[in-house]
């Protein structure tokens, strides 16, 4: 059974997040997602906010950059969030912005080298292992973690090149896919990890569901066509694509708008409480462990969404 929550994009102020924590946790919600991003709101700390105030709510953080702190200091801040909430946990790591990175003046010789040896190195340290190492970008000294959790949870990777999923799937327990995170992404993605046994696959599900199905395709099409530009794998790996590529470029929003219902559907939890319940399906069929739907970032449009997300779960 796929899990299901919501996502608290990083433009919603710090503040908010213990209240819509308890109303998904109260309502049945599974999950809360919480996003970090150079230069917004902290993940660890909303996340120790929304695992301090709900009883059930599994509270996932996508992602950490694997630069910005050092090695030992994410497992110790990943091993202090699961101590808050035993079990409800669920880290993700990743290669970050590279230009924030440059900003930040951390930016890796090599993004892929470095990702493996800081998530090498903080699972090993969250097993509970005293580590040694003289790596490429991280180097640690008889380090061990004074309390490591009784179970470490499974380090997700946020990332989303051929190269990095195949990493994922040697290194990590699984993978965090941004929005939106269509099945046709899910299955290539898993397919590029090597589908390693036991392998979590957590989505970003974009997100706009509205009493009238036109309505919102009209809200959504501005977004849509921004992405069609930049050609995500998200997108790409979708088989009506280049006919979807097409159609904008002829017909511009007004044609997204009137796209087949399956194209929506396919895309994200777009349309109707229906529309958006179909989109999940295709979602759970992939293979999906964990759905955080993903609402639009300004809070005025995105915080209502949070009704339909409980409304989603309760079905």
């Amino acid at each position: 059974m796929t899990a299901l929550g919501m996502c608290f994009p990083r433009t919603y102020p710090a503040a908010l997040v213990t209240d819509v924590a308890r109303r998904l946790d109260a309502g049945g919600a599974d999950e809360l997602w919480i996003i970090e991003d150079c230069f917004y709101t902290s993940g660890p700390a909303l996340v120790s906010a929304a695992l301090a105030s709900t009883e059930r709510l599994t509270v996932g953080l996508g992602i950490v950059p694997a630069v910005a702190r050092t090695a030992a200091v994410t497992a110790m801040e990943f091993a202090t969030l699961e101590a808050l909430g035993p079990g409800r946990f669920l880290p993700g790591i990743g290669h970050g912005v590279q230009s924030w990175m440059g900003q930040m003046g951390v930016r890796p010789k090599s993004p892929l080298t470095t990702l493996a040896e800081v998530t090498t190195s903080v699972t090993r340290l969250l097993a509970g292992e005293e580590v040694s190492l003289d790596g490429k970008a991280v180097f640690l000294d008889k380090v061990k973690l004074d309390a490591p959790p009784v179970q470490a949870p499974p380090i997700l990777l946020g990332v989303q090149g051929p190269k990095s999923m195949a990493l994922a799937g040697r290194v990590a327990g699984g993978v965090v896919l941004a929005e939106p995170a269509t099945a046709a992404y899910v299955r290539q993605s898993v397919e590029y990890a090597g589908s390693p046994d036991g392998f979590v696959v957590a989505v970003f599900a974009a997100m706009c569901v509205r009493g009238d199905r036109k309505a919102a395709y009209e809200f959504t099409a501005p977004w849509l066509g921004g992405h069609l530009g930049n050609k995500p794998p998200q997108l790409t790996a979708l088989p009506f694509f280049d006919e979807m590529q097409k159609l904008y470029a002829e017909s511009g929003e007004a044609g997204l708008v009137g796209m087949p219902r399956d194209w929506w559907t396919q895309i994200g939890a777009i349309g109707t409480v229906e529309d958006a319940a179909a989109h999940l399906e295709t979602l759970e069929a992939a293979g999906v462990d964990h759905v955080g739907l993903f609402p639009d970032p300004e809070v005025e449009h995105g915080l209502p969404q949070l009704d339909y997300v409980l409304e989603l779960t309760n079905r």
